[in-house]
């Protein structure tokens, strides 16, 4: 019988499935939207699995959700799934599925599948992802630096330029903060439109707002790397990338300027980082 691991990335508008070998190879992929009801959500994650592991023995699973949760008890509550909130996702699933299960914040498990699948080597690395929302995963010598949560990088408070700061609201209900600014929920908020859409002076506004973050960033934790991923990034590409660089770099004065680049797996980043965590944590 197939041995398989399966990872889910539960993201706010879509979940990604997939299950791989004990090689790490991926056998199929599934993708579905993200119901707004848990019920029905959960029914899916059910329904994604039964899929994937037909056939098959299935060793664990690995699992990307939205913040904030709690990765030792398994309880999630993502900020931008309302109706998800206090969910025992750990005991759920390995009631159901008799095998070990794993989440983690979706930034800290794309993280973990960008630096041991892309093999990097830097001591300290940060993925971060601009998408529906903003998060980020920082890394020292392979490991999630949790602190005593998980560090919310896209809940900052930056000096930003914008034309139109009325529309400047966070799903935190705190106020300016940085996801707020630059996140694809955020720029709909404030420009109307999706991301896609933008003018180039809009997207300039994006990445200067999202470089004096870079700037807090680097300034703080002084990665050697930061690589970007998600939809708005991935979107943006290198010409957002090298604005926003530059707008960090214009910042920072006695700190060392980090290397910056785009994930090398783009969409795919969180998607293969459940999967190497259930494949890592069922052999732990």
């Amino acid at each position: 019988m197939k041995k398989i691991y399966i990872g889910l990335d539960i993201g706010g508008t879509k979940t990604m499935a997939a299950a791989t070998d004990e090689q790490g190879n991926e056998l199929q992929r599934l993708r579905a939207d993200t119901p707004e009801d848990f019920d029905t959500g959960l029914q899916l994650l059910h329904s994604l699995i039964t899929e994937l592991s037909a056939g098959g023995e299935l060793l664990g699973i690995g699992a990307a959700c939205g913040g904030p949760l709690n990765p030792t008890t398994g309880e999630v509550s993502p900020l931008h799934q309302p109706e998800w909130r206090s969910v025992p996702l750990k005991s759920i699933m390995e009631s159901r599925w008799s095998c070990r299960f794993a989440v983690d914040v979706d930034t800290n498990v794309a993280a973990l599948g960008e630096y041991h699948l892309g093999g990097y080597s830097e001591r300290t690395f940060l993925y971060i992802t601009l998408s529906t929302g903003m998060g980020g995963g920082f890394l020292i010598d392979g490991k999630i630096y949790q602190g005593k949560g998980h560090p919310e990088i896209g809940h900052q408070s930056v000096d930003f330029r914008l034309r139109h700061p009325e529309r400047v609201i966070c799903d935190c209900g705190a106020g300016a903060c940085l996801e707020a600014l630059v996140s694809g929920s955020g720029i709909r908020r404030i420009y109307l439109k999706p991301a896609e859409e933008l003018t180039r002076f809009e997207w300039d506004e994006v990445a200067y707002n999202f470089g004096q973050g870079l700037r807090n960033i680097a300034a703080l934790l002084s990665p050697e790397l930061i690589v970007l991923g998600g939809g708005v990034a991935v979107g943006g590409g290198s010409d957002f990338l090298n604005a926003a660089a530059e707008y960090m770099r214009d910042g920072l004065k006695i700190v060392a300027v980090p290397k910056i680049k785009l994930s090398r797996f783009g969409y795919d980043t969180a998607l293969r980082g459940a999967c190497w965590l259930a494949r890592n944590s069922a052999l732990s």
